[in-house]
């Protein structure tokens, strides 16, 4: 089990850092996505759940669609957020990296370019701090504490309603929720445990919300369903996506894209399986967010995706 989630954080970690040297202006984020989603294949591990790639104040749960024309700009703060799983065991991390250009200097003031990189200190900074606390027994809360005070010394506030994640074979979100202010959660780590930390950091309000489109979504339950095309569509997602979350864009290679859109939206719509909507900054801020996986141990932890 730890030799699993060793080697599916490194993968993770490889493929994070040479992705992160191809974000630049006008990449196309379908590029960018595919190219991480196809180097975890190559490697020899599965897809955790489909590479994010959220912009500015969206914050999480932005993967592309088919036929995506989204590009990355100059100065975009850009979200990547990818997993792989060996054996079913997973390491997801994120990093977030500012678009840089000749013409950065032109299009924003050293002001908004200082906050940008700021921002990406502090969750940084966030990630860091709680690492430092992890070991057997340390309370949740003390966890989120070393978040919230990390970020809140640069002048920017915890995203409190998204959090960092248990991880159990072919689960990704296990059941403990890791929060990113002291929410005096008094539940306490354990030994062996898989754990994701994940701070976020913003200029805004600190809170986000769904934004229309959904481009991921999760496997609930088997319903039955009075069109052909619809249970056709649920038998395949079971059979191939029973755990892990999936991206949309992957099943088109399967089912023509119109009929898929209805199939999709009537299955979401009886909750046979669950679709993640973009979050966005409540008051449009932007957000940077950072994240490792770690294992607990004794007096302290070892983080997989360095």
């Amino acid at each position: 089990m730890i030799e699993s989630y060793i080697k599916s954080g490194k993968i993770v970690s490889k493929i994070r850092s040479e992705a992160s040297k191809l974000i630049k202006n006008g990449l196309p984020v379908i590029e960018l996505v595919e190219y991480v989603e196809n180097e975890i294949i190559k490697s020899g591990a599965g897809i955790a759940f489909p590479c994010n790639v959220s912009i500015n104040e969206i914050s999480a749960h932005y993967t592309s669609p088919l036929d995506d024309k989204t590009k990355l700009v100059t100065g975009d703060l850009v979200k990547l957020d990818l997993g792989a799983e060996i054996d079913g065991y997973i390491a997801d991390s994120a990093v977030t990296v500012m678009v840089t250009g000749d013409n950065l200097e032109e299009l924003f003031s050293e002001e908004e370019i200082e906050l940008r990189n700021n921002l990406i200190t502090a969750s940084a900074d966030g990630l860091e701090a709680a690492i430092s606390t992890v070991k057997d027994g340390v309370e949740i809360g003390k966890i989120g504490h070393a978040v919230e005070d990390a970020i809140r010394k640069h002048k920017f506030n915890p995203i409190t309603n998204l959090t960092g994640h248990s991880l159990e074979q072919w689960n990704l979100h296990a059941g403990l929720s890791i929060p990113n202010y002291n929410n005096n959660d008094t539940t306490k780590l354990k030994e062996g445990q898989a754990i994701a930390i994940e701070p976020f950091a913003t200029n805004g309000v600190g809170y986000v919300n769904d934004v229309p489109g959904t481009y991921i979504y999760s496997f609930m339950k088997n319903k039955p369903f009075r069109m052909a095309q619809t249970t056709k569509v649920l038998k395949y997602i079971q059979k191939n996506h029973p755990s892990l979350p999936f991206s949309g864009r992957w099943l088109s290679k399967e089912f023509n894209d119109v009929r898929l859109q209805m199939a999709m939206k009537q299955l979401s719509e009886a909750m046979a399986i669950y679709p993640y909507h973009p979050l966005k900054e409540k008051s449009g801020g932007l957000v940077s967010q950072k994240e490792h996986t770690i294992i607990v141990e004794k007096d302290g932890c070892t983080v997989t995706t360095l």
